[in-house]
């Protein structure tokens, strides 16, 4: 459910012709895209200039997910990948100045290709229906590549990703994080979330390995898709961490999970199942991957908090009632509770 946008698409084109002509001369905005809503993050403005594509990310303000957006360092990260051949957009201007579309901003290239759908979910509904199964297994298998690539990038030169505010590098600094996030983003409470915030706690793993950069929001629906299957774009940064690839294993598997299990819709044929990719993406890292039921925890408790925070939004925005159980009951919280049972 997205916030209604009230943004004028003539104001806004007029805005970015005279800010663009000073990077593009003569260049003028044509064919503006602006959502008739806008989603919980990062609002997209599509346009064209100069004879190329563009996309404009524009910070979000009242309605934003996350108590720190660290919406420069998405831009940040996004350069200094596709400076070291990552499959990622171009950027190219940083804007923080907030008069112009109400809040920073960052233009980078548009991609060409189609993403797997989230609402309906791709296991229901859309193009990743129609297709072989066999070309499902290859959508899956290349998007783990797409995310073992993240994985191979040296950290050094990214370490200001790194949320040291909230503790050292790696669970203690997650936990302490989404600790902080839950008081932030919900101003009742969520029962199974602090069930799962405890157990992750008592049972927190030690972390031998060094850390790698961490895309955060990993998962398929995030990924631009060409005709061959092949990835053709690494979308949607404000996750960026450093921490254990397993960690980023599980939130592409757990979010699957929810957008089949928790909807019960059966995942669809072709899909490798999720012993497959773990045991696929260990040969990837040249390990076993490790305590990957704790990072299906740690996935839930993720999600779970955004939901709390989607909740309050609807709260917020009148969009249902103050005493609404959405915010600690939903499809979020209803898998959470599927994994606990499962420990």
């Amino acid at each position: 459910m997205p916030v209604p946008d009230q943004r004028d698409p003539e104001i806004t084109r007029d805005v970015l012709t005279r800010w663009l002509d000073e990077r593009l001369p003569g260049a003028r905005v044509e064919e503006l895209q602006t959502p008739a809503t806008s989603g919980f993050s990062a609002e997209t403005l599509i346009f064209s200039a100069g004879g190329r594509d563009f996309v404009a990310k524009v910070a979000p303000t009242g309605y934003q997910i996350f108590p720190e957006p660290r919406f420069e360092e998405q831009y940040r990260v996004l350069g200094a990948l596709r400076g070291r051949g990552l499959n990622v957009p171009e950027v190219f201007w940083y804007e923080p100045d907030t008069s112009l579309l109400g809040a920073p901003f960052f233009v980078m290239g548009a991609v060409e290709g189609r993403a797997p759908s989230d609402n309906p979910p791709y296991h229901q509904a859309g193009w990743v229906t129609e297709i072989a199964p066999e070309d499902r297994a290859l959508l899956w298998n290349n998007g783990l590549d797409a995310m073992a690539s993240v994985h191979a990038q040296p950290v050094a030169g990214l370490e200001f990703v790194d949320q040291t505010g909230h503790g050292p590098t790696g669970l203690t600094q997650r936990l302490n994080y989404y600790e902080h996030y839950f008081r932030w983003a919900y101003e009742g409470k969520v029962p199974l979330a602090e069930t799962a915030l405890a157990w992750l706690r008592d049972n927190q793993p030690a972390e031998t390995r060094p850390p790698s950069l961490l895309w955060g929001d990993s998962r398929i629906g995030n990924l631009l898709f060409a005709d061959d299957f092949s990835v053709s774009g690494i979308l949607d940064w404000e996750m960026v961490t450093l921490g254990q690839p397993e960690e980023d294993l599980s939130w592409y598997l757990y979010l699957d999970r929810h957008h089949s299990d928790c909807l019960d819709l059966p995942r669809l044929p072709g899909f490798p199942t999720p012993e497959e990719t773990v045991e696929r993406y260990g040969r990837m890292l040249g390990r076993p991957m490790e305590h990957t039921k704790y990072y299906e925890v740690l996935s839930g408790l993720k999600f779970t908090a955004v939901m709390a925070r989607i909740g309050q939004l609807f709260i917020s925005y009148e969009l249902v009632g103050p005493d609404d159980p959405f915010p600690h009951t939903n499809t979020a919280t209803k898998l959470l509770g599927k994994v606990m049972e499962e420990l």
